[in-house]
């Protein structure tokens, strides 16, 4: 039977962007060994053997099982072992026991991707795959690119463990940023349509798109510096507990916080550790690493404040470096939009279920993928937090 050439074209284009995203989670663990590839360096991380694993599993258990007539299960052990937070798909390993995984070998993930892999690109070549279930298998590859960026953070975390401070990505190169001068964009607030349209693809969460009152602001052109971050270092803002809430403040003392995560202080000046290993502290790059308490303190002593997600969405294109350098968090807690409902079945826990005592973050980092991001797009974590490449952008009222 002829197929349209229409649906040729689409599935092909699908099949290229399958392979693209696919071959950027390998690259990511080029300079990786088996060794580093099983390290866990603390709960909140996972191994990168576990990433690749565990991104195999999505097209495996959300397209392949359910959906591919003749499709044979690598391992029927891997549903237990790699999956992440799903409930309704069964029960799964500890999260904080990820790193005790030492089997199966990383070989074993390799033929584990090579093999869902295979069927899922002849899937595509086929011609028979449902319409409907293009839009799930966009969701398993912008899932993918997600757990890139945390690949990437989470082996730095362990890197920098590492006495040697050895480099995730050797060869690294550090993005620039804007070099002019900071300075106050002015918005005279408004009506403004927050969240995702109909157009393109989007997560659950950025959605239904809905009005928004804001009161007139104002956003900094540009993140704020690792020197303006080393002034309130220099000034005391670790020691002041006048700077910090509550919480915060028992989070300095009791982790002994000075400086941000990477920050090491050399006879040298200050160094930062980063994907290409340890190198000076720039002190025009924006600022990184730093928890949500960390940059609510540093807002407060610059006599001025986090935006609200709304204003930084509403905002970004009339400021610099909105993409591609950290996550900006904001004074928004994460929660539901206005009609929010999760999407039928398991993949409806993908957002919706994390919606408490976390707070929202826009933009995107050195470690998102290029083109993974929109101005609607929602991060959250918990505002102790910091291993992420997160920093800020200051707001102030008009």
């Amino acid at each position: 039977m002829n197929r349209p050439l229409a649906a040729v074209s689409a599935h092909s284009a699908l099949a290229g962007q399958y392979a693209v995203v696919r071959a950027a989670t390998e690259q990511l663990c080029a300079a990786l060994s088996p060794e580093d590839q099983c390290v866990q360096s603390m709960p909140d991380a996972s191994p990168a053997k576990w990433h690749r694993a565990h991104t195999t599993w999505f097209f495996e258990q959300f397209l392949l099982v359910p959906h591919r007539t003749g499709y044979v299960v690598f391992d029927p052990d891997f549903n237990f072992l790699f999956n992440s937070y799903y409930e309704a798909v069964g029960a799964r390993h500890p999260r904080p026991q990820r790193g005790l995984l030492t089997r199966p070998a990383a070989t074993a993930v390799d033929a584990y991707r090579a093999h869902v892999d295979a069927a899922m690109l002849d899937w595509l070549a086929s011609g028979c795959m449902p319409p409907e279930l293009i839009g799930l298998i966009t969701l398993g590859l912008q899932h993918e690119q997600q757990h890139q960026e945390l690949l990437l953070t989470d082996m730095l975390h362990a890197f920098a463990q590492n006495p040697l401070l050895p480099a995730v990505l050797p060869g690294w190169t550090e993005p620039g940023g804007s070099p002019a001068p900071t300075r106050w964009v002015a918005s005279h607030g408004g009506i403004a349509g927050i969240g995702a349209g109909s157009a393109g693809f989007s997560f659950d969460n950025e959605t239904p798109r809905h009005q928004h009152l804001l009161r007139p602001y104002q956003l900094a052109s540009r993140l704020v510096r690792n020197a303006d971050y080393l002034a309130f270092v220099e000034d005391g803002g670790y020691r002041r507990a006048a700077l910090w809430m509550s919480e915060g403040w028992d989070c300095v003392r009791q982790n002994a916080w000075q400086a941000p995560l990477y920050w090491r202080e050399t006879d040298d000046g200050w160094g930062q550790f980063g994907p290409g290993g340890l190198a000076p502290l720039d002190p025009e790059a924006p600022v990184r690493h730093i928890s949500w308490y960390e940059a609510d303190a540093f807002a407060r002593w610059a006599s001025a404040r986090l935006p609200t997600e709304s204003e930084l969405e509403a905002g970004c294109a009339g400021v610099d470096e909105f993409n591609g350098h950290v996550w900006q968090w904001t004074s928004s807690a994460y929660g539901p939009y206005p009609g929010f409902r999760p999407v039928e079945g398991a993949v409806g826990e993908y957002n919706g279920k994390f919606m408490i005592n976390q707070m929202v973050l826009r933009g995107g980092s050195l470690a998102t993928p290029p083109g993974h991001t929109r101005p609607s797009y929602r991060n959250f974590f918990h505002p102790d937090r910091r291993w992420q490449f997160t920093g800020l952008r200051l707001a102030q009222d008009s």
